[in-house]
């Protein structure tokens, strides 16, 4: 296949799946939007009786033969207040169906992204892009563009009735053929306008992701002296997303001005049909059938802005329309239920309680993350019983990794049988496979917190005691108690402030007090001088007695005996090479 129509393929599965998505979110809120719609048709009917009124004292005020007097100008008072009260009950139920909407929208991106876990290789401004600016984009689409729609086909028809029935035929077919060429020129001035929003959210993503990516990284941009360097590419990043805003912009004014050109044809039409009656009205003494006609003329001049009124509102919330389909597209990879390759929330069984020891095995396992690749997993077997440590041992990409990834239910295997005490892991939650195990990493991250609330996120529901007692066995209390607020000083954001050894000790904090009986560890020494390894392999031992321990790492400590009792496997391209041997042999 060619590239031109790759891509072009690829544009047309990309908007079916907005198009999806936006559907399926309209059809969830239905029930929120039809108060904005139904409050919106009793504001056009109020607006309509008030034309009627005002239409009846103008025509007295002038002289053309009508009675009118206080009744009336009562009248229209009271509907000028019931018209304000609806508009602003109309705001409020727009604005909650919108949060609404973006709160099932926002839910459900966290839930796919948690869902997915390591394997989601986006950068972290590019997700917060995504459950912030882009879903934050989606408001408008539920807020004012459904409502607005929907009052577009819907009030205008009500007042071209009135206009019909009250005065005469002809003026509600005027207005009718002045709102049918509404749509019309929205969707000229629309062509390509889609596009144009689609690449404006997609400006606005590089820029938050590239900002957020270098505030990180901040430190090494001054230590090499490209702070000014990277601040002029944010600039230029900047201007980008400075120009595509403005099309988008431009698309908005055109449409705006085209709908005025509307109104003003028809209000010129209107009035020159009836500006003969309203003179011959003028020109009589008196009489019943001038002054009615002279009425009738006046109730339809005054009906072309509450005509109008809901047209412009769909002409304003157009662009809604076009920033949500926008949005809608970089959403669609990760909430569109329809494509396969993107990992969608699994169901399964629920644990009725966390058994107090496990044994798993492996058997043939299989995992493969890209076809075009090697696999990640080929047919790996192996056993470890309750109480027992397996350090997985290998070069990188030889598979360890994938093995604890399996085991925290973040991917399913393609082929072969995980269990756990004989039962099948793929029969459980994701989410329950993670009730079992306690997990260490590379590098603990630290959120900006004491040290207390950060060991308190492995078990919110702890006590000051297990938190402590937990604090002791990681060791974390041998250099908290030189703190000036012990377990209580605050950590700045990625554990600033702490050692990389100290904060691996947080996270083997956690791992106690979680206290569940599988600990999987993912080189947890990697980077820390020989020192701090020794006391964390000692930390590290005292977490996995009588735990089912896995391990993998490429520490020589580990693999020559520094877990006692421990087996070592060596695996490569997925393979175990051989069978487990003792530590240290």
């Amino acid at each position: 296949m060619a590239p031109a129509d790759a891509t072009a393929e690829h544009a047309v599965a990309t908007e079916a799946a907005a198009r999806r998505l936006l559907a399926h979110a309209a059809r969830a809120e239905r029930g929120r939007l039809v108060a904005p719609v139904l409050l919106g048709l009793a504001g056009t009917l109020a607006a309509i009786a008030q034309a009627w009124l005002i239409a009846r004292l103008l025509a007295a005020l002038l002289g053309l033969g009508t009675e009118a007097g206080w009744p009336e100008f009562a009248g229209a008072a009271a509907l000028a207040l019931v018209t304000t009260g609806l508009g602003l009950a109309q705001e409020r139920a727009q604005q909650a169906a919108g949060e609404a909407a973006k709160a099932r929208l926002r839910a459900a991106a966290f839930a796919r992204l948690l869902e997915a876990g390591p394997l989601d290789a986006r950068p972290v401004g590019e997700r917060t892009a995504l459950v912030v600016d882009r879903i934050e984009a989606l408001e408008g689409y539920f807020a004012r563009w459904l409502p607005a729609a929907a009052l577009a086909l819907l009030a205008p028809v009500l007042v071209a009735g009135a206009a019909a029935l009250l005065a005469d035929p002809a003026s509600g077919l005027i207005l009718l053929a002045a709102g049918l060429l509404v749509p019309l020129v929205q969707g000229v001035s629309g062509i390509g306008a889609a596009q144009a929003a689609r690449r404006q959210f997609d400006a606005l993503q590089r820029l938050s992701g590239r900002f957020l990516d270098r505030m990180r990284g901040l430190p090494t941009l001054v230590l090499f002296n490209q702070q000014e360097a990277e601040a002029n590419r944010l600039g230029a990043v900047a201007q980008e997303l400075r120009r595509r805003t403005m099309r988008v912009l431009r698309v908005a004014f055109l449409s705006s001005a085209g709908l005025e050109l509307i109104a003003a044809g028809a209000l010129a039409l209107l009035a020159i049909r009836h500006g003969a009656a309203l003179a011959a009205a003028a020109a009589a003494t008196a009489g019943a059938p001038q002054g009615q006609a002279a009425a009738e003329g006046l109730f339809v001049l005054l009906l072309v802005p509450a005509f109008f009124a809901p047209l412009r509102g769909f002409a304003a919330a157009y662009h809604e329309r076009l920033a949500a389909r926008g949005a809608a597209a970089a959403l669609a990879p990760l909430l569109d239920e329809a494509r396969p390759d993107w990992p969608a929330p699994q169901p399964g069984l629920l644990l009725a309680e966390v058994p107090p020891k496990v044994t798993v095995t492996f058997q043939d396992v299989r995992l493969s993350y890209d076809p075009t690749r090697p696999p990640a997993l080929d047919g790996l077997s192996f056993r470890v019983l309750p109480g027992e440590t397996l350090v997985l041992a290998g070069a990188s990409g030889s598979g360890k990794t994938s093995v604890l990834r399996l085991l925290m239910g973040f991917v399913r295997p393609d082929g072969g049988r995980i269990a756990i005490n004989g039962r099948d892991v793929t029969l459980l939650r994701p989410s329950e496979l993670r009730r079992l195990s306690a997990y260490v990493g590379q590098r603990a991250h630290l959120f900006r917190a004491t040290l207390r609330e950060n060991i308190r996120l492995a078990r919110p529901d702890a006590t000051d005691a297990q938190i402590e007692a937990a604090a002791r066995a990681a060791g974390v209390m041998e250099f908290a108690a030189a703190l000036p607020q012990g377990l209580d000083t605050l950590v700045g954001e990625g554990g600033w402030g702490l050692s990389g050894g100290q904060a691996q000790r947080v996270a083997v904090a956690r791992a106690f007090l979680r206290d569940v009986p599988l600990v999987l560890l993912d080189e947890p020494t990697a980077h820390l001088d020989p020192g701090t390894e020794a006391a964390m392999w000692e930390s590290l031992r005292r977490l996995c007695v009588g735990r089912t321990a896995i391990i993998a790492t490429h520490s020589r400590t580990a693999r020559n005996g520094a877990l006692r009792g421990a087996r070592v496997l060596e695996i490569a391209a997925g393979r175990a090479l051989g069978t487990a041997r003792a530590a240290g042999a």
